[in-house]
């Protein structure tokens, strides 16, 4: 491994994508860390100060929006991409409030996530919907924006909602809602 090589930490609990992301990565040249939960990923942060990271918004037990603030103090100067699945409009705001430099939905590329790092400015070139989302999707997001307003808390995120706890937990179980 070159010693002037980035170092760049991936925290995900999917194996399988941390692995494809990491031989990605690796052939580009970066020095690549990966960590599955918050533990190992501060502890990586602390020996490596790595330069660039990739920090999945929903890990198995954690949250994280919770990791990122933890991990910058850590490392100020490491640039973060978070990456999700669950991706709603409210995460998103609080991600790049919280310190992200860029925001993405899986799956994402070694590519994008290469050009997500990178990108220091906001596009105004980025286009806008034709159409208004679905009430799937702004159910989806509202949820999304109550959870987060309780912490990640899904009774008292269930209370807030006037919903059944495990109406809640089967809802964010399936995947969001497209557009």
């Amino acid at each position: 491994m070159q010693e002037s090589a980035e170092r760049l930490l991936i925290i995900d609990d999917d194996e399988m994508f941390c692995h494809v992301l990491d031989r990605a990565l690796s052939r580009r040249g970066f020095e690549v860390l990966v960590a599955h939960d918050a533990t190992q990923a501060l502890s990586l942060a602390r020996r490596h100060q790595p330069q660039l990271a990739t920090l999945d918004l929903k890990l198995e037990h954690e949250s994280g929006l919770k990791l990122l603030p933890e991990l910058l103090q850590i490392v100020p100067e490491c640039r973060v991409v978070v990456l999700t699945g669950y991706s709603s409009i409210a995460t998103a705001v609080e991600a790049i409030k919280l310190g992200a430099v860029n925001y993405l939905c899986k799956p994402a590329d070694a590519d994008e996530v290469l050009m997500a790092l990178s990108r220091a400015e906001g596009d105004p070139a980025t286009e806008v919907a034709d159409n208004p989302p679905s009430i799937n999707r702004i159910t989806w997001e509202h949820i999304q924006k109550v959870l987060q307003e309780h912490d990640g808390n899904i009774s008292a995120t269930a209370r807030a909602l006037g919903m059944h706890r495990r109406t809640l937990q089967r809802k964010l179980q399936k995947r969001p809602v497209r557009r």
